[in-house]
C-alpha cells in the first residue's frame, strides 16, 4: 500500500507492480485475536513497567480495563463476534488505549500526578473507554443469546412445536 501511494505521488509504475505482486494475506478471526492478545499483554507490561512513573488510580483504571478485554477476547474466541465488534475490539487494544496511555507517560513528571489536569483527562478518557468496553462486552454476550433465541423461534416455527401432542393424551 505504501509502495503504491509512492509510486502514484511520483509516477513510479514499479510501486503498483510490487504491491500487485504481494500475495493476498487472509486473516482470520483467530489471528485477530492472537494479534490483539499480544498487543493486550504488551501493553500491560507497559504499564506496569512504568507503574512508578504513573499514579495509582490511572495504574489501576488501565488495568481494569485490560482485565475486561483479556476476558472478552476469551469470550469471543468461543462464542464469536461480529466484523464491527472485532474492529471495535481490535481499535480499543491497539490504538484507543496506548496512544493516551503512551502520551501521558511523556509528559514531564511534574504532570503526572493525582492533582493535575493532565492525570484528570487521561482518567476521564479511560472512563469512556472503560464504558465503551462494557458496552461492547454487553453487546457481545447479548448477541450470543439473541441469536440462540432467534435460532429456537425458527425451530419452533418450523416444526409447529406447540402444536405438537402426544397421541392418547
Amino acid at each position: 500500500m505504501v509502495a503504491k501511494f509512492l509510486g502514484s505521488l511520483f509516477g513510479n509504475a514499479a510501486g503498483a507492480r510490487f504491491v500487485a505482486e504481494q500475495p493476498e494475506a487472509s486473516v482470520t478471526v483467530e489471528d485477530e485475536l492472537a494479534v490483539a492478545e499480544t498487543s493486550l499483554r504488551e501493553l500491560r507490561r507497559t504499564v506496569l513497567g512504568n507503574g512508578a512513573e504513573l499514579p495509582t488510580i490511572v495504574v489501576s483504571q488501565v488495568l481494569q480495563l485490560l482485565d475486561v478485554l483479556r476476558t472478552l477476547i476469551g469470550y469471543i474466541r468461543s462464542s464469536g463476534a461480529s466484523t464491527e465488534q472485532h474492529v471495535l475490539l481490535s481499535a480499543v487494544i491497539t490504538d484507543y488505549v496506548p496512544v493516551p496511555v503512551g502520551a501521558y507517560l511523556m509528559l514531564p513528571a511534574s504532570s503526572r500526578n493525582d492533582q493535575s489536569a493532565e492525570t484528570a483527562v487521561l482518567l476521564e478518557q479511560l472512563d469512556i473507554l472503560y464504558s465503551t468496553v462494557k458496552n461492547l462486552d454487553r453487546q457481545v454476550r447479548t448477541g450470543a443469546k439473541t441469536e440462540l433465541a432467534i435460532h429456537g423461534r425458527f425451530l419452533k416455527d418450523k416444526f409447529n412445536i406447540e402444536g405438537l401432542e402426544l397421541e392418547g393424551r
